[in-house]
């Protein structure tokens, strides 16, 4: 006896597909949602977040220098240097989120611009 198995029955294609791999029959792309008030709500709450997170990385950084030149001052100021890089820890952690906030926000805000025209 063979150690070969036989091959899977053969299923045939519906009418009308081409038989092209890895798209199933009667596959119809997925319409975009309406554009109502709560998308744009959210769209604005998105934007409003990641302008208030680049914000609050940007006054993290100056503080952080500030912190480095009092340490850089006095030997006994040297815990403001832990200090600036606590904030740049903190900075480096913000950075995803602020990805997280900006790039959706971007895409939901054009695709309200471009549903207003």
């Amino acid at each position: 006896m063979s150690a070969q198995q036989p091959p899977p029955p053969h299923r045939p294609h519906p009418p009308g597909t081409s038989g092209a791999p890895g798209v199933p029959w009667g596959f119809v792309q997925p319409r975009p949602r309406e554009v109502n008030a709560d998308y744009r709500r959210k769209a604005a709450v998105l934007t409003w977040s990641a302008i208030v997170v680049g914000a609050l990385m940007a006054v993290a950084l100056v503080v952080s220098v500030v912190f480095l030149v009092r340490a850089d001052q006095d030997t006994r100021n040297a815990a403001y240097g832990y200090l600036a890089l606590v904030l740049w820890v903190g900075i480096a952690a913000a950075v995803p989120v602020l990805l997280a906030l900006a790039i959706p926000a971007a895409r939901m805000r054009r695709r309200v611009r471009e549903q207003r025209r």
